[in-house]
Parts: C-alpha cells; sequence; structure tokens
C-alpha cells in the first residue's frame, strides 16, 4: 500500500508566499537604493566630518550589499525571481535621489530618511512572513530591523 504524501504545514506554496515575495521584493529596492545613495554620499561627502562620515558611509553600504544578497537568495528559495535593473528598482522604491553637492548634513538626513522608509517596509515583509508562517524570512527580517535601527539612532545622533 502506498503511503499518502500529506502536505506539512510549514511548506511555502507560491499562495502562501506571494505576500511574503513581494515585501521581500520591495525590501530589495529599497535596500539597492539606499545602498547607492550611501555610495554616492561616501563619494562626495566633504567638510570636517570627510573622514568620520567617509569610514561611516562605507561600512554601511558594504553591509548592505551582503544583506541585499541574504535578501535576494531568500526571495529565490520561496521559488520567485528577485528583481533587478537599476531603474526598475529605482521606480519599484520610489525614493528621491540625493544631489550630488549636498552638504554632509544633508547627506546624513537623506540617509536617515531612507533607512526610515526601509524598517517601516521591513516590518511589513516581517508582518507578512509572520502571517504566512515563514519563520525564516521573518527572522531575517528582524535581524535587518536592527541594524537599521541602529544605523538611525547613529544618522540621528550625528544631527542632534
Amino acid at each position: 500500500m502506498a503511503k499518502k504524501k500529506s502536505k506539512s504545514p510549514s511548506v511555502k506554496t507560491a499562495e502562501t508566499s506571494a505576500p511574503v515575495v513581494e515585501a521581500l521584493r520591495l525590501v530589495v529596492a529599497d535596500s539597492y537604493a539606499l545602498l547607492a545613495q550611501t555610495h554616492i554620499c561616501h563619494w562626495n561627502v566633504r567638510g570636517p566630518s570627510f573622514f568620520a562620515l567617509h569610514a561611516a558611509f562605507e561600512e554601511q553600504y558594504t553591509e548592505l550589499f551582503a544583506a541585499i544578497d541574504e535578501i535576494a537568495e531568500r526571495i529565490r528559495a520561496l521559488g520567485a525571481l528577485a528583481p533587478g535593473g537599476l531603474g526598475n528598482l529605482a521606480k519599484m522604491a520610489g525614493t528621491k535621489e540625493i544631489a550630488e553637492d549636498s552638504s554632509a548634513t544633508e547627506m546624513v538626513q537623506h540617509l536617515l530618511t531612507l533607512n526610515q522608509k526601509l524598517v517601516t517596509d521591513l516590518k511589513s515583509a516581517r508582518d507578512a512572513a509572520g502571517d504566512a508562517g515563514d519563520d525564516q524570512t521573518e527572522d531575517v527580517m528582524i535581524a535587518r530591523i536592527q541594524v537599521h535601527e541602529k544605523t538611525i539612532w547613529m544618522l540621528n545622533s550625528y544631527l542632534a
């Protein structure tokens, strides 16, 4: 007698994963926009805070690059395709680009705003994953929230 295969409740289907995937795609787009904007700030920062901000921005965009890869691979693990293309990612993220000649304070404020938007979208992705019973994605989103909340605290401290 052949055993009947039953679907485990923890198995992700296209139907249960769709809201998670869409939320993760936005997180990838937001993260890529933040990475690009942070890189521009790294290149163009000037003034008395140059050395500290130049180093901080490099640390941030380097960390983001690895994080984006992890999130895109999570999308693939859920059976979907990761978003790509600079124009597509920019459109998805919908963020304003910083002017190349911005002051250090304007750069920090801009990156603060982008990090805040990203945290909002990370929380939406976390909640979608929780609703879908996707503990792995939920854990990744919680870890990313922690990173960006710390960055927000540091950027706010600079502006204080």
